[in-house]
């Protein structure tokens, strides 16, 4: 195979694409432009290049020192039998100090007093090693140990699907890995059978299952010493930080996005290592990053969303900010613009003081669904809050820019092969379905890296991989490989834009089965269809929405449906999300669908006959079809 020269190859060259013209219908709050090298994992000490100029990206911090503790505080504290030290209280304000300890504080916030879940980190090794060494069991444990402060070391039990089992989240900047971190990973579940798998989340993330407790403290080192962490990714915390799939390699886009991530989740996290300092907001908290106009980490739907833009009058790149974005039970909201314009330099300053702002002075109350960022946004209005960011950054936040462009830019699709701005190179997509995954595929997904590109992989917020920094010599015999036989290049018009939450078979949250009824639906449609564009849809099995039924062409969330009068799996049905530039939220518009095939298949296949474009297949009997199924 082809050797890749990382200078010959042009990696080494400022990563800033000239300037796009601008879109009339948009008016963004997004941030600026940096740079590093396209084949590399970034590191701490990544620099940012704006035409020509190098800035560097600032993901050090100097430790914050714990507020005193107010008498009246210490009232509380003393009244209520905490031990303050071992406590969630330490780094918060003595006015979010008394929301937490306040009477009508919700449950989380009482559990966080009485000790905070940075405990963990420690913890889950200490207590591996004493069920390992027979004193005692997982079962004997402090039931809010186990079943909720080890989410700060990234393990969510799931008591009523896989009891005595965990779920890891990690944290993977920008959906960035190398071959000997898929490999890492691969391991960590290979032992462990059925249950033993990866997924590939909505935030381009990983997700490793089938993990018993007496195994959890050698994955965790593990995954730091390969440079990969899953600190604060579970509960009051924030989550994976997304950008562009195809950052440095882009040639549309305005800035590589993965130092700002890494430099953002270093801040967030403290280099891996754990920051107590950030570990008790109020609610979870996302982040994304657009660093192109097809808005790839889907800043609408983000707590906070920095989307790359020009300043209209000097021609630099910058981030416009938005805010409160968020799916939940009783609220769904697209992001607003935050009245924000940010530089390069200014994107870890600013989302350290916002998450600042967020844990001193958002609420704490009884309902959770009213402790998002949205209500703090709300409740202050946009200009008090950058007043507010600006306090604590130690100066005055520039207002947003009003961005217009003159064209239309329809959102890409990255699976496939396709031209790199690197002349000569190529990165190639290939479809994951639904975002699962088993060992032998990791060590697979590692040989192709190794072999055909530059040992790297990322992941998308659909669900899939991409192969970047591949040489056009190269690309013949990789599409050869085995892998991609399960894993398509090319994959049907519905298959490329199927997602899926994980759904009733390993969350005890989730109403339905999701991954493996959508594959069969999906299979079917595309076996009686022929559809002349990609479809986007998106499964989840609850109200949570992590599958994002909202986005989607098609959206189905989890729900009551009751068929010849029983109750049966069901779903809600959506229609209409729209990705990119002027992004729509799907609207519902029929509950209580019986997921059974039956009757869901034909309803799928007339939305996609009526909406999208799609036809029969020649030969195609639907009669023998229905009275197959009716039946059945």
């Amino acid at each position: 195979m082809q050797k890749l020269n990382l200078q010959s190859a042009g990696l080494l060259k400022p990563c800033f694409a000239p300037g796009r013209p601008s879109h009339k219908s948009i008016h963004h709050q997004r941030q600026s432009c940096l740079r590093v090298s396209a084949s590399a994992s970034v590191t701490e000490k990544d620099a940012a290049v704006q035409n020509g100029v190098e800035f560097q990206i600032k993901d050090v911090f100097p430790p914050t020192e714990p507020k005193p503790v107010s008498p009246e505080v210490q009232a509380i504290i003393d009244e209520q039998g905490l031990d303050y030290e071992t406590s969630g209280l330490k780094y918060l304000t003595n006015e979010a100090r008394m929301r937490a300890l306040d009477k009508k504080a919700n449950k989380v916030e009482k559990l966080k007093n009485k000790k905070g879940g940075e405990a963990m980190w420690s913890e889950v090794h200490e207590l591996g090693q004493l069920i390992r060494e027979g004193k005692t069991t997982w079962q004997d444990l402090a039931l809010d140990d186990i079943d909720l402060r080890l989410k700060w070391s990234g393990l969510f039990h799931r008591r009523k699907k896989t009891p005595g089992f965990f779920m890891m989240r990690l944290k993977v900047p920008n959906g960035e890995l190398n071959s000997e971190q898929l490999r890492f990973l691969g391991e960590s579940v290979g032992k462990y059978g059925e249950k033993g798998c990866l997924d590939i989340t909505t935030r381009a993330n990983i997700q490793l299952r089938g993990i018993p407790l007496e195994d959890a403290g050698p994955v965790f080192a593990g995954l730091q010493s390969v440079g990969l962490s899953s600190v604060q990714t579970g509960m009051d915390n924030v989550r994976n930080m997304t950008g562009s799939p195809i950052a440095g390699i882009d040639p549309h886009e305005f800035i590589d996005s993965r130092p700002l991530c890494k430099a953002i989740d270093n801040m967030i996290t403290n280099h891996g290592k754990g920051n107590p300092e950030l570990v008790n907001l109020p609610r979870k908290i996302n982040i994304g990053i657009s660093s192109t106009r097809d808005d790839f980490a889907h800043t609408h739907i983000n707590d906070v969303g920095l989307y790359a833009a020009k300043d209209p009058e000097t021609g630099k790149v910058g981030f416009n900010v938005e805010l409160g974005g968020y799916f939940s039970i009783k609220r769904n909201a697209r992001s607003i613009p935050g009245d924000t314009w940010l530089d390069v330099e200014e994107v870890a300053p600013y989302c350290k003081a916002i998450l600042e702002v967020f844990r001193d002075y958002g609420q704490r109350v009884a309902d959770r669904q009213k402790t998002r960022l949205m209500w703090l946004v709300e409740d202050m209005g946009a200009q008090k809050f950058r007043e507010t960011v600006s306090s604590y950054i130690g100066y005055e936040l520039k207002p947003g820019k009003h961005v217009t462009y003159d064209d239309e830019w329809k959102r890409r699709d990255v699976l496939g092969v396709h031209p790199q701005r690197q002349e000569g190179l190529y990165w190639v997509g290939a479809c994951v379905p639904v975002g699962r995954m088993t060992s032998a595929d990791m060590d697979d997904l590692a040989h192709v890296a190794d072999t055909y590109g530059d040992g790297t992989l990322r992941l998308t917020v659909e669900q899939d991989v991409i192969f970047p920094n591949v040489p056009e010599a190269n690309l013949e015999a990789m599409q050869k490989e085995p892998l991609f036989q399960r894993f398509q290049i090319n994959p049907g018009n519905l298959s490329r834009g199927l997602v899926s939450c994980t759904g009733a078979q390993f969350c005890g949250v989730a109403i339905i089965e999701t991954k493996n009824r959508a594959m069969a639906i999906v299979e079917k449609l595309e076996q009686q269809l022929d559809i002349p564009e990609a479809v986007r849809i998106h499964w989840t099995g609850c109200p949570n929405s992590c599958g994002q039924a909202q986005v989607g062409d098609i959206g189905l969330m989890g729900g009551p449906a009751k068929l010849d009068g029983k109750a049966v799996e069901g779903v809600r049905l959506f229609r209409g999300g729209i990705i990119g530039e002027n992004p729509t939220l799907a609207t519902e518009f029929e509950k209580g669908v019986p997921c059974e095939e039956r009757i869901l298949l034909p309803k799928l296949r007339e939305l996609l006959i009526q909406h999208h474009g799609a036809k029969l297949k020649p030969g195609v009997d639907l009669e023998s079809e229905q009275m197959a199924t009716a039946t059945a």
